[in-house]
């Protein structure tokens, strides 16, 4: 089963629609058309890369480099919030924090529209993901990491949206049982259970108040490409304002000693650039928690997008909600041990 950590969405919905075939008109020839309308030669060379929310694409370029070219899926972000995080993006580029920002042409413009789709281009970089058993990779993300977030503390999303319980929590459970999607018998086990898991975490939030920066949004491994003993950030398509702790709990994982030995060693780097408030630890466990209920909500909202049911074919049985609900429970237990302390 795919980990919830490496899903790449975390966007908003009107609780009252499904996703219906968005990209049914996106055919090889429109993403010709539509790098070409921007100078471009291409070779006829496309290759479709692993993304589910937006389609993305390697363009073969005449006599030069492939380019990236993403297509955004049409109605989930505003062209304001695409904007604002582009111009994050050459903001961290600015100051020397290695991310991949969107390519401007001639006029400045690095939003681009072609036959109702709106979209960017990239420069294509190369690398792998970082070995988060590497306590020398974990301390140079997080080093990496607090420069981001220095420049993050200086002002704040004007149309980004927030990681708040609402939209992560409240909204994906009641999408889910007012849908159906449950198995009968396991509805009432699902609704008592989240009730509990999102009055935990208000509660832990409430006693844990965070200072909400820019994100990153969507920090997992597959987002972070390790090349020449350094890292680069891509993919700021989720970028949203939160604690800052949310762009470092996914590059922890195993046991409790082995999660705290990987957070001491990001936060050594971290702290070289940016104040942390150790406080947010506190926080994994309910964002966690938020991340697991809204994956499930995702897939549901876009079930009826033919590349959903292909590439995750264990959603939705009742294998699945069973072991999402176990998962929970122990989500449920794990927001009530003490919070991770630090070496």
């Amino acid at each position: 089963m795919t980990d919830p950590r490496d899903f790449d969405d975390n966007s908003d919905f009107d609780d009252d629609e499904f996703e219906t075939h968005p990209y049914d008109s996106l055919t090889p020839d429109t993403v010709l058309n539509a790098v070409e309308s921007l100078g471009y030669q291409t070779d006829a060379r496309i290759l479709p890369l692993n993304s589910y929310e937006n389609r993305v694409y390697q363009v073969g370029i005449e006599d030069e480099t492939p380019i990236i070219a993403k297509f955004y899926r049409p109605q989930r972000w505003s062209t304001e919030q695409i904007l604002e995080e582009h111009q994050f993006a050459q903001e961290l580029v600015d100051v020397e924090v290695p991310v991949v920002p969107a390519t401007a042409n001639s006029d400045g413009k690095t939003l681009h529209e072609w036959q109702g789709f709106q979209f960017a281009v990239y420069e294509r970089k190369g690398g792998h993901a970082p070995e988060l058993d590497n306590l020398d990779h974990l301390l140079v993300i997080g080093r990496l990491m607090g420069r981001m977030h220095a420049l993050s503390k200086t002002k704040e999303f004007s149309h980004r949206p927030a990681l708040d319980i609402e939209s992560f929590g409240e909204q994906s459970r009641t999408f889910l049982l007012e849908n159906q999607f449950l198995p009968k018998e396991l509805e009432t086990a699902y609704d008592t259970l989240t009730r509990d898991l999102i009055a935990q975490i208000r509660t832990t939030f409430s006693n844990f108040p965070a200072k909400s920066i820019r994100l990153h949004g969507d920090c997992h491994p597959g987002n972070i490409l390790w090349r020449d003993k350094s890292a680069h950030f891509v993919d700021l398509d989720d970028a949203r304002s939160g604690p800052a702790i949310q762009d470092l709990w996914m590059l922890i994982s195993g046991d409790r000693n082995q999660q705290t030995l990987q957070m001491s060693e990001i936060l050594e780097g971290y702290q070289q650039f940016c104040d942390f408030d150790f406080t947010e630890l506190n926080l994994i466990e309910p964002l966690r928690t938020l991340r697991i209920m809204h994956y499930s909500a995702w897939l549901a909202r876009r079930w009826t997008d033919p590349a959903f049911p292909h590439n995750f074919p264990w959603f939705n049985s009742q294998r699945y909600w069973a072991e999402h609900i176990l998962e929970l429970r122990e989500q449920l237990s794990a927001m009530q041990e003490p919070a991770l302390t630090l070496f």
